[in-house]
Parts: structure tokens; sequence; C-alpha cells
């Protein structure tokens, strides 16, 4: 038997480390998630507060209602997903500290078969014999050395025996703090269903609502409609005319360096198209910060109406970002700012310049530059305003006169 107790050891050392460091890295992971989730949770509930209280628009409040719902079944999933890792890790834990249950009792009945045949052939006259009966000197000197390193030895095993013993309570320790986890998490997800739950007996009530009288969402819709082509109009306008000025100011600096003229009377203030900053911008795709904090409420493109499928909302150019009311919005890249408009349903918007691509930061309050000005990344360009109930930033990316799905341009979450 003793042959096998380093082998025992080894295991033990071995798997007892390993997976706590593999489970801490898992958990630090899955509360990284869970907390995104939840503070998006609460930024949308924030959201409808305010939708609630500021405005009549049902819709609104729905489009809130359903990303929550979205959010709240991400949360559920990955309270489901550290359910089962934790509840596989018992298992593995367990069956861990079974085996070595059963091996250390193994140990233990040998170690006290030992002592026992030591206890009763402890007479000196019984060694003395064991001694002189062997066959030649060198099984006497091999009997001798066992005989004098036995007491050694029974210490030794006891020594080994006792550590196995405090590893393995060690490890029940960890099993009843990770069932106690277990218990936590499952308390919690309990929770998060009951959310779910409540924001789908929410959503069902506002579908009711909105079913009563189509005629009045009709209008709403098609007064929306009008609004965002208004907007995309102003848009495209203004970036036509920012790119024909540019390609004149740069037509009119080549003309005056082929005759040999300075350029500096130039009654434009327009620069020239900056193509190394948008090479700059394009090398950024997906890598841009976000101009504020808070998760997307109306994605990219057009959409179906929610309840009445067969009606087409306005296309949507950029994203709709819930945020609080005040808070601040930022350049996401180098820049210059070409213009700031009042739009209806979009209150202040800023139009910023990277070379020849262009972004947008609409419903904007109070804001913090002007025209003309050189913008760097993370600078503040104004905050967020509530406006027809909503509190929202409306941010698009154009690529010269063709609009792009901003979020393919920002950094993921």
């Amino acid at each position: 038997m003793n042959r096998f107790l380093p082998r025992i050891l080894a295991l033990a050392l071995l798997l007892l480390p390993v997976l706590p460091g593999a489970r801490a890295q898992n958990t630090t992971q899955q509360e990284s998630r869970r907390a995104a989730l939840q503070k998006e949770i609460a930024q949308l509930e924030q959201q409808i507060k305010e939708n609630t209280a500021r405005s009549n628009s049902a819709l609104s409040e729905l489009t809130l209602v359903r990303k929550q719902i979205a959010t709240r079944r991400s949360l559920v999933e990955e309270s489901e997903r550290e359910i089962r890792r934790i509840s596989d890790t018992i298992a593995v834990r367990q069956a861990a500290a079974d085996r070595l249950q059963q091996r250390l009792e193994s140990m233990e009945t040998y170690y006290h078969r030992l002592v026992r045949n030591a206890y009763k052939n402890r007479d000196a006259r019984v060694w003395y014999s064991y001694l002189l009966s062997s066959r030649d000197l060198g099984q006497a000197t091999r009997r001798y050395v066992y005989l004098r390193d036995l007491s050694g030895e029974m210490n030794a095993q006891a020594r080994k025996l006792k550590g196995l013993r405090a590893e393995l309570g060690e490890e029940l320790v960890r099993l009843s703090a990770l069932r106690s986890e277990a218990e936590a998490v499952k308390k919690e997800h309990e929770q998060e269903l009951q959310g779910l739950r409540k924001s789908e007996l929410r959503s069902d009530q506002l579908v009711s609502d909105l079913k009563k009288d189509k005629t009045l969402y009709q209008r709403q819709l098609n007064a929306k409609r009008k609004q965002v082509e208004a907007l995309n109009r102003e848009i495209e306008r203004i970036i036509a005319q920012a790119l024909e000025e540019a390609r004149r100011k740069e037509q009119e600096a080549a003309a005056a360096r082929k005759n040999g003229e300075k350029n500096a009377g130039s009654t434009t203030q327009t620069k020239p198209v900056d193509i190394k900053l948008a090479g700059e911008f394009a090398a950024n795709k997906g890598k841009l910060p976000w101009p504020a904090d808070g998760p997307v409420v109306e994605s990219f493109g057009r959409h179906n109406h929610p309840v009445y499928t067969t009606l087409v909302m306005p296309a949507n150019n950029g994203v709709n970002i819930g945020l609080s009311r005040g808070a601040e919005v930022r350049a996401v890249f180098d820049g210059e700012v070409k213009r700031i408009i009042v739009m209806p349903g979009y209150g202040r918007c800023v139009l910023v310049q990277h070379g020849t691509y262009f972004t947008f930061y609409c419903k904007l309050g109070d804001v913090q530059v002007k025209s003309g000005d050189d913008v760097k990344t993370g600078q503040v360009l104004g905050r967020i305003d509530t406006i027809d109930g909503q509190t929202q930033l409306h941010f698009e990316v154009w690529k010269e006169k063709d609009p792009e799905n901003p979020e393919l341009w920002l950094r993921k979450k």
C-alpha cells in the first residue's frame, strides 16, 4: 500500500488548486456580464418611468418595455448558465472528495493494521528471532534496516494521513460554500423571472391599448415619418454642401499652386477634405467609443410596427440610445463641427465631419460646441434632452452620402 501514497497525494494536490482558479475566472466573467445586464435593465426602467411621466405615447413605452424584456431574458439565461456551471463544479468536486475519502479510508485501514502488528510483536525476542531466522547476511541486513526504520515510517505515514484529512476537510468546506452560492443564485434567478413576467404583463397591456385605436397610431406614425424624412433631407443637404465646398476649396488651392499664387484669400471657411483623417476614421471601424452610456432602444434600419405588423415604421438611419436627462454626449472621433441645427422631433443636432465621414448627434438640449470647432475623441458636445417624452440620443454615421449602421462602428459593449 505504501507505493500508492505518493500518487494519492499528488492527485490531491493537482486536482484541488486547478478547479478554484478556473472557477474564479468564470465567476468574474459571469459577474461582469450580469452587472452589465442589470445596469441596462435599470437604465430602461428609468426610461420607462420618464416616458410614462412626460408622454402619452404607448408605442414608445412598448418599445422600451420590449427591450427590457429582451434584456431580462438575457439576464435569466445568464443565471441559468451560472446555476449549471456551479452544479457541474459541485459534481466534479464531490466526485474528487469521494475518491479522496475512499483512498483515505484504505490508507487508514492499512495504517491501523500496521500499528496493531507492531504492537502485537513489540517483544524484543520476536525481533531477534526475526533477524536470526534470515537465510544469509544480506537478508539479515535488510531485515535490520526495515526494523530500524519501521517506527519512522509509521510516524511519516501518520503525518501524511493527517495532511490528507486536512485536504479533504478543506474540499468539503469549499463544497459547502459552492452549495450556498448556488442557493443564492437560484434565489436571484427567481427574482429575475418575476421581473420578466411583470414586464411581459406590461407589454401585453400596452399591446391591448394600442389595438384599441389604430387610426390614432396611424396618424402618429405619419407625423413621425414626416419628421424622419425632414431630418434625412437636411442631413443629406448639409453633407452634400460640406463635400462640395471642400472639393471647391481643393480645386482653388490646386489652381493657386499651378499659377504660383497663394490661397490665403479664400472666402469660405470650409477646410479641404482631410483624407488622412478619413483613413484614420475608417481604420477604427468597430473600435469607436460610444457617444453615451446607455442601451440601444431602437436599432438601424427599417422595422414593422410592433403591433400592426403590416405597417412599416420610418427607416432609422442611426440608432436610438436610452439615457437619463442631462447625460453627456461625446464625440466618437476627432473632427470638425459642421453644423448645429434644430429639427422638429429631434431638438438640437450636431453634425461632425471626419474627412469623408460624418457623425450626427441628435435630441440634445444643451450644446457646448459651435460650427467650425475642432473636436477631439471623447469631447463633450452637449447634454441630452427629453423630446416628445423620449430621453434618447439619436446617433448616425454617414460615409459621404450613405448612412451606415452605427453599431458596426462602435466597440462591443
